[in-house]
């Protein structure tokens, strides 16, 4: 659930590669800004996934949206592109367990699933949107010192 009067941050990538440094320097942005509780390494690698996906799977050429949400618990990134056919299964079994090693891709939506609290897919009017949300960072539990 957003957080009240939170701030959302939305930007128009590129559908290009171009798009996904960029995307990865929002949401590390966007979170370190507002001292979010959810880990930052893990929302950029899966933004990264996502908008790759996107620039590489889609048709249309149209820009791609980037919007990332602050939640009480965490954080939600959503990924908008104009092409409405689903990204693939993201919560049903899955035949990518096992992913080949020697393959440069199919390995984004098993991260998604396996790093994420959550994820999936709705259609949009112009397309589709493809999220995943992550939980806070459990706290750091304090050190008891040396063990006499």
């Amino acid at each position: 659930m957003p957080l009240p009067d939170a701030p959302a941050w939305r930007i128009a990538l590129p559908h290009t590669a171009a798009a996904v440094p960029m995307a990865r320097a929002l949401v590390r942005t966007a979170l370190t800004e507002a001292d979010a509780p959810a880990d930052r390494d893990t929302a950029e690698l899966l933004t990264a996934e996502l908008v790759a996906n996107a620039v590489e799977h889609t048709r249309t050429c149209a820009p791609i949206e980037l919007v990332v949400e602050l939640l009480a618990d965490g954080c939600q990134v959503e990924v908008h592109d104009g092409d409405p056919r689903p990204p693939g299964d993201l919560t049903g079994p899955h035949d990518d367990a096992h992913p080949d090693p020697w393959q440069e891709h199919g390995r984004g939506l098993l991260l998604l699933r396996a790093l994420s609290s959550g994820c999936g897919h709705r259609r949009t009017e112009r397309g589709k949107a493809v999220w995943f949300t992550l939980s806070a960072r459990p706290a750091a539990v304090p050190s008891r010192g040396p063990a006499v």
